[in-house]
């Protein structure tokens, strides 16, 4: 195999490093994605707990023997 030239080993060089920046693009891409997952995940929870949250106000004591007092 001849030597290579100076020129032919910048290309060798670049490609290697697009190789790379490639790899490290869709790892990234991956890791937003589970992050983007895991956010749509904990915005359902809290609209969830919203939701569980307003019913409970919305419900009074019968009278003030059901209530708790304020220090339970």
């Amino acid at each position: 195999m001849p030597h290579e030239s100076p020129l032919e080993a910048r290309v060798s060089d670049l490609e290697l490093k697009l190789n790379v920046a490639e790899d490290l693009v869709d790892e990234l891409n991956k890791l937003l994605f589970r992050q983007q997952q895991q956010i749509d995940l904990l915005v359902r929870e809290v609209l969830e707990l919203k939701h569980s949250q307003s019913k409970e106000n919305s419900v009074a004591p019968l009278s003030l023997i059901d209530e708790r007092p304020p220090h339970y």
